[in-house]
């Protein structure tokens, strides 16, 4: 099992626009082969902090997960939005940061 967790910091005000973007990622990544998990969330205390929390079930699936259309869509709409993105991959191994 391979753990995908992606920090989001939205620009001050735009927390709204990457949750209403981000649906649309969700649903067709819960579709694609190899996903288990597909969680996303907002930290209360600050609404433009965002958290994707996801389970794969191997690195092949995560790999061809960040091939996947609808996650470069979502990464270019994001390119004005953002003042930060952090992804870490956990396998069983080691963690990695990208």
């Amino acid at each position: 099992m391979v753990y995908v967790i992606a920090h989001l910091t939205a620009h001050p005000g735009k927390g709204d626009e990457v949750v209403s973007l981000a649906a649309p990622l969700i649903e067709a990544a819960r579709c694609e082969a190899g996903c288990i998990t597909y969680d996303f969330y907002r930290k209360p205390a600050d609404p433009d902090a965002l958290v994707f929390v996801e389970t794969w079930q191997s690195k092949a699936a995560v790999d061809a997960h960040f091939e996947e259309p609808h996650l470069k869509a979502f990464q270019a709409a994001m390119a004005d939005l953002l003042v930060e993105a952090r992804i870490e991959l956990v396998t069983p191994e080691k963690v990695e940061v990208l």
